[in-house]
């Protein structure tokens, strides 16, 4: 404590030690960036500074300040109003709400769709709704946060299987299946990770899910839109992927999230979900918003199929430039780096020479894998990958 500072209270002194410890390096803060012309960001706090261009968002098509979405959602606002006041089983469905399910069922191919307010909150229901407190869960070891939260709500035992290793999965699907026969065994992947930039064989692991009888929850945030015929993800017409969540706040471009199901697993959700009957129904405006997207991502493919060359192209100059090729196909690019101070240094490089690329560190990573994580969208302007180059310099 500093001098002059009162004594924290009990409750409250192992938090100011663990925020005493945590080295500089590791403190995150929050920055204000107003956005300005296309795909720029303008910081508005402490000092300023000129525009930035944006390599940090999820905004893969580049549809947050597309027309038809801004007009989609003020339309529903003078509609509907802001909020919908309630849940969706008390007061709060609205038909937008209705209309946005059911297209999003047909695009997928799954008869049964559930809007959550984040995907947070959808992937907390998921596994909730697919493990209980007598159930194994084998996790792949970068999912998400979201989903080993939702493995502790759930009361479920964990166990961690290597990045996108099946054959280590195999292995554990067997021994649990000789350890408790019948226990019911849940299988957690994503189908783009947001940190990795890499991608399962979703065939091969949905079969090897099939087959030993555990269900799959696939995690296609970062996917739809962008992976998958016609951007409809890695998990489409995949039997043994048993639930699918997916977001509105990535190529969609706006806020949200849903679940997609068959009809005895959607039926459940709407019966017994926590996280789904005590939350206010996502907002009107950001629900005719998501609906416009998917229209757009529709009657527009070739967006995605366009984003995908980019990046390829993206990945090819940069392990020409020395530096570690990014693994994956899709738009996220990692750069890996290794420590926590050489991945800010290059931050403030980028941003020096007016690019926007945020230093991942852990805890959202392992240690020592700090990286820059670069992110293409539809919207970038020609040139940005020369600018890139030009700042990152030599390896």
């Amino acid at each position: 404590m500093g001098p002059g500072q009162p004594e924290p209270a009990p409750w409250a002194a192992p938090l100011a030690a663990e925020l005493e410890a945590l080295a500089p390096e590791r403190r995150r803060r929050l920055r204000s960036l107003a956005p300005c012309g296309s795909a720029g960001l303008r910081p508005v706090d402490g000092a300023g500074g000129p525009p930035l261009l944006d390599l940090a968002s999820n905004d893969y098509l580049g549809l947050a300040h597309h027309p038809s979405l801004q007009q989609a959602a003020s339309a529903a606002m003078a509609r509907d109003g802001l909020g919908a006041g309630a849940s969706r089983l008390v007061s709060g469905s609205r038909p937008v709400h209705g209309e946005l399910e059911q297209a999003l069922g047909a695009w997928l191919g799954r008869p049964r769709v559930l809007l959550f307010p984040s995907g947070f909150q959808a992937n907390l229901a998921a596994v909730q709704a697919l493990a209980d407190r007598h159930s194994l869960v084998l996790a792949d070891r970068l999912i998400h946060h979201s989903l080993l939260t939702g493995v502790k709500a759930s009361g479920a035992r964990l166990r961690r299987f290597p990045h996108n290793n099946l054959e280590a999965l195999a292995q554990q699907l067997e021994r649990a299946q000789r350890e408790v026969p019948g226990r019911r065994l849940l299988v957690l992947s994503e189908s783009l990770f947001s940190m990795e930039g890499t991608s399962p064989d979703v065939p091969a692991l949905a079969e090897l899910c099939r087959r030993h009888g555990a269900a799959l929850l696939l995690d296609e945030a970062h996917a739809l839109g962008v992976l998958g015929p016609g951007g409809r993800g890695l998990g489409l017409g995949q039997a043994g992927v048993s639930l699918i969540s997916g977001t509105f706040g990535k190529a969609f471009g706006g806020g949200g999230a849903f679940l997609a199901a068959d009809e005895l697993l959607g039926e459940w959700l709407l019966q017994h979900s926590g996280p789904f009957r005590y939350t206010t129904a996502l907002a009107p405006p950001l629900a005719a918003a998501a609906l416009a997207a998917l229209r757009g991502i529709q009657a527009e493919p070739q967006r995605g199929a366009a984003l995908l060359q980019r990046a390829q192209r993206w990945r090819d100059q940069l392990e020409a430039a020395g530096w570690p090729r990014p693994p994956g196909q899709g738009p996220i690019l990692p750069l890996l780096v290794g420590e926590d101070a050489r991945a800010l240094e290059l931050q403030r490089r980028l941003e020096a020479a007016g690019l926007l690329s945020v230093a991942i560190r852990p805890p959202t990573v392992p240690e020592g894998s700090a990286r820059l994580r670069l992110v293409l969208r539809h919207d970038l302007p020609a040139g940005s990958l020369e600018r890139l180059l030009a700042a990152l310099g030599s390896p």
